[in-house]
Order: structure tokens, then sequence, then C-alpha cells
């Protein structure tokens, strides 16, 4: 469909209305050619009679004094940031089917992540994306805002938040002071700091779309700051301001349907980054709730009409027997239902749940059990730690 026409349609729909209005107020006034006064013409037709329109006007909202100039948050935020390069050996076994594979043996491969980070501490603690790392026996270094390239100890990494703490050898860094991300606000400007693409010193600027986005739209265990600051792949790890210069939330991942950036980016809340950090300074792993090692499947609507079942929520396909909620009663071939009273809707929701509960809790599980019946258990909430990182 043209859009031409439509706009021509339009103001000939507009012309006409417009004509047609002075027509029925009783007079059309018109020079003539010769310059004489106009005469006046009756319109034909019924007599009009007059409308009186009531109207209110809003108090409108006082304008703004004009864009904050965040140059000065800028020139902060950089002296706190971070590049970081992680490097991990990746071995692939020689194929015995394929003779040259054989011949030359294993195959060792480099793999390499590029990503942003936030300098935290004075004394060379680093914040950063845990998909930044990969993995404990990742190489990493991490060019720092002066320019200089340090190689940087692992001291903890955090599979659930996504966070990982690097330690390099410096002194009297610049560091970012901690905000509180629980009183950010819709609307309210923020930078988003990190590596883009590797172009070191990248700012951007955007507003809070949302102060918190759930885990469940994105799939995760825990909720997300959104923001339309452009984010893109080597921003993960970076610091998102706001305008006092305080560090909100870690630029984490985006939304997108052609890998780059759309508007729509997500960035982990400081006050849960804070927490997560300390944990890993202190004791190298974070504790998360778990009931224990459970494979899960969903039983959707479309899945419970194809097999004839009259229930929705996650199937137990494998339980080890160490598991709390094996010894709580939970059994392979059951179906659970109601996670503390929710109605589960897909097999993740239950760790959604299960981690953000404190260590020695319950929680209650609703269930169809595979032998016919229902039945509602309490299970322990036991810890689930985060990869360990070995102290040097």
């Amino acid at each position: 469909m043209s859009l031409k026409p439509l706009a021509v349609a339009g103001s000939v729909i507009l012309v006409a209305g417009f004509i047609g209005g002075l027509v029925v107020a009783g007079r059309l006034s018109m020079t003539s050619p010769s310059g004489a006064a106009p005469a006046a013409v009756e319109a034909t037709g019924a007599q009009a009679t007059p409308v009186s329109l009531t109207t209110t006007t809003p108090t409108p909202l006082p304008l703004p004094a004009g864009l904050p100039d965040l140059s000065p948050v800028a020139e902060a935020a950089l002296k706190a940031a971070a590049n970081i390069t992680s490097t991990t050996i990746v071995r692939r076994p020689a194929d015995p089917f394929d003779p040259w594979s054989v011949f030359y043996g294993d195959q060792v491969q480099q793999a390499q992540s590029l990503g942003s980070g936030v300098v935290v501490s004075s004394d060379g603690y680093v914040l950063t994306n845990k998909h930044v790392i990969g993995s404990a026996g990742a190489e990493v270094r991490v060019t720092l805002a002066d320019g200089r390239d340090r190689p940087a100890k692992l001291v903890g990494i955090d599979d659930v938040s996504d966070l990982a703490v690097v330690k390099v050898d410096a002194h009297n860094l610049q560091t970012l002071p901690w905000g509180d991300s629980s009183k950010l606000r819709v609307a309210e400007w923020v930078l988003a700091i990190g590596n883009p693409f590797q172009l070191s010193g990248t700012v951007t600027l955007g507003i809070i779309s949302t102060v918190t986005r759930s885990g469940e739209q994105v799939g995760s265990s825990q909720d997300f700051i959104q923001t339309d600051a452009a984010i893109n792949p080597g921003n993960s790890g970076g610091a998102l301001v706001n305008a006092r210069g305080e560090l909100v939330g870690i630029n984490t991942m985006i939304y997108s349907e052609t890998g780059g950036y759309q508007g729509i980016g997500f960035a982990i809340p400081a006050n849960l980054a804070h927490r997560i950090m300390d944990e890993l300074v202190k004791n190298g792993t974070v504790a998360w709730g778990s009931i224990g090692n459970v494979t899960w499947f969903t039983i959707d609507q479309g899945v419970a009409e194809r097999y004839g079942l009259n229930v929705t929520g996650a199937y137990v396909r494998s339980i080890s027997r160490a598991a709390s909620a094996y010894r709580a009663g939970l059994e392979p071939g059951d179906i659970v239902t109601s996670v503390n009273g929710q109605k589960v809707s897909d097999a993740d929701q239950i760790n959604r749940v299960v981690v953000r509960q404190p260590i020695g809790s319950t929680v209650s599980l609703g269930i169809v059990k595979r032998t016919g019946g229902t039945a509602t258990i309490k299970v322990p909430v036991v810890s689930r730690e985060s990869q360990t990182v070995r102290r040097q």
C-alpha cells in the first residue's frame, strides 16, 4: 500500500470538511474579481442552529529547563571503566572415524571473550558479567582507563546472577559511588559505559524504560532494569550510571532480532550486584536456594491436550535421590502445579521462586502424583553454591 494516496485522500477530506463548515455557518465571503465589496450570499436549506462547545483546559506540566549536562558525569564514570579480555583453552578430542583427525591428535583452540567492567575498589577489584569471564579456568586481562593492561586473578563467579569479580594489582584507582537502584524512576536519565565492538570509552545516553522488568519475561531468575541507552556486544559488564554519577546497574543483555541495538537493554540492579560482589569477595561463591537436582519438562495447554491430560505444570523427568525435594516426597512422573501458592506456567518458574528463598526455609509444592491423587509437600531450601574459585 502506498502512503501517498492516503495522504492525498486525507487532505481532501480535511478540505471538504472545512468548506462544508463555512457553508453551514450561513455565509461564505469572497472577493469579486472587480475588487468591489463582496456581496452576502445566504445559504440555502434549514436555518443553522448555533452550537456551544464545552471545553476544559488541562493544566500543562512545567517545561523542563533543558537537557542536563552529563559530560562531568561521563568523564568521572570513564575513569572507573575497564576493558576485559578473557581467554579460554578449548580442547577438541580427535575424531576416531577421521584418519586425519587421528593423525593430528586433539585440537587445541583459544576462545576469547571481550567485554567491559567497573572498578569497584581503589585497590583493584573489578566487577563484570560472568559470561564475559567464561569459566573458572580462563586467563583474564584488564585494561584500565589510563591504558595500563594488567593480568587479573579471578575472585569469584556466580552463574545465577551472571556476575563475576576479578582483581588486578593496582592501587589508588578511580571508583564509582554505589547508587540505590530501588529509587530509580521511569524516564530518569542514565549513561551506559563500556567497550562495544572493542571501542573503548564509549558512552551512550538513554532513560530508564522500566524500573523492574520481571525475570520471567526474559527467561531469568532475577529482575532487571530496562533502558533504551544503546547497549551492544562488548557492553556486557559495564556500568549503568545515573545523572548523579552513581552506579545503578551492570549492563548485561539486550533484546534484539538483529543481534544489534534495538532500544531494549537490561542491567542487573546495583543493589543486587553490590550484595553479590560482597559475597564473592568474602567467600568466592554465592549461596542460592535450591531443592536439589531436578530435571523438569513444561506441560502447557497444548501438551496437555496432545496427551489427553487435564492438568498443566512442570513434569518431573528425573530427580536425584539426594535432593531435598525427593526426600520430601517428589518423584519422577509427578507434576508440580503450584509453588508457594502460585500456579506453575512453566518449569523454570519453580527455579525462579526457589533461588530467592532464604537457606533453611521451605517452599510449598502442589503436585499431582504419578500414582493418582494430589498432594502438597513442604520442601526444605538448601544451599546451591555458585562455582568456587580456589584462593591463591
